[in-house]
């Protein structure tokens, strides 16, 4: 068990045991959840966004950078009524 104090600002520093345990590190977010009289804090580790690659199944094919392209603008031209107009 670990004790720290609040600081004016209302800042408290992670004491260093509980850092390396819970492997977090400067520039991690946590969470703190209140259940009662009872604070769990939960860390939020930053992720590689290579790390993301394939984490949901896809639920189409990929169609291609085109095809996306063609699609995004067919959407934007139905919710706007603006086409798009390149300067080439």
């Amino acid at each position: 068990m670990a004790v720290a104090k609040v600081t004016a600002k209302g800042q408290v520093t992670i004491p260093g045991e509980i850092r390396e345990r819970l492997g977090i590190a400067e520039g991690d977010a946590v969470l703190f959840e209140q259940v009662g009289q009872t604070v769990t804090m939960i860390p939020i580790k930053r992720r590689n966004p290579l790390e993301l690659i394939g984490i949901l199944p896809a639920t189409r094919p990929y169609p291609g950078t085109d095809a996306i392209r063609r699609e995004v603008r067919e959407r934007l031209v139905s919710a706007t009524g603006v086409e798009e107009t390149r300067n080439e």
